[in-house]
């Protein structure tokens, strides 16, 4: 029968006046009493450490990585929902769009919207992704079935309506847009975005525009 060998692995330990300390591993231990010692005299003594004693790097590493699995498992699930809790749940309209919003999160009501709102005027109000959107009043006292949205197509600006020059005016960088939101004087490089404004059981719904722009006869560029 074949002998059976157990690979041990044999460090050494040093003591000294400071302690005991492992010249392969440097860690200092706690020093023990040596009797008949020379002060600053280092002894060593040979130790035997079976080898399946050693440390397997390879089981720790697996061992952290299933570790760290359990961990981020629970946490995941918990701030899942937590996240969701913070997102507004959308305003969907019977037509697949999106209810109009007034100043104070109400929704728009187009019988009583054009009670408070006469003819040429564009009032903003919350449309698309929550994009800050005109609802404009024909002259002939009706809805427009379109909103502009009033983001700069520049650099972002909410661009209010400027009565007075029947223009929408950037205060950011100047750029001008007619009554219907065509741009007419830069930096801005297109024409504000339409949404169709339609009215479904008495409230106006916002969808998207993705037909040809009847302002220009081009392709919509937000589509």
């Amino acid at each position: 029968m074949a002998a059976t060998t157990s690979a041990t692995v044999t460090p050494q330990l040093c003591s000294s006046k400071n302690g005991i300390f492992s010249p392969s591993q440097a860690l200092l231990l706690k020093p023990m009493k040596s009797y008949g010692q020379k002060s600053g005299k280092i002894v060593c003594q040979a130790t035997t450490i079976p080898a399946d004693r050693v440390p397997d790097m390879g089981k720790r590493q697996l061992l952290n990585l299933l570790l760290l699995g359990s961990i981020s498992l629970p946490t995941a699930g918990m701030v899942v929902p937590y996240a969701s809790f913070f997102v507004p749940p959308g305003g969907g309209g019977g037509s697949g769009g999106t209810i109009a919003k007034d100043a104070v999160g109400n929704d728009v009501i187009a019988a009583e919207w054009l009670k408070t709102h006469g003819p040429g005027d564009k009032t903003l109000t919350q449309g698309l992704k929550g994009d800050p959107t005109y609802l404009v009043v024909e002259p002939d006292k009706t809805l427009a079935t379109y909103g502009i949205n009033a983001v700069c197509t520049h650099l972002g600006c909410v661009v209010p309506w400027n009565a007075a020059e029947n223009k929408f005016i950037c205060p950011c960088h100047g750029s001008q847009y007619n009554n219907q939101g065509v741009v007419v004087r830069g930096p801005a490089p297109l024409s504000l975005a339409l949404a169709h404004a339609d009215i479904d059981e008495g409230k106006v719904v916002f969808v998207p525009w993705v037909e040809t722009d009847f302002r220009t006869g081009e392709a919509p560029w937000w589509a």
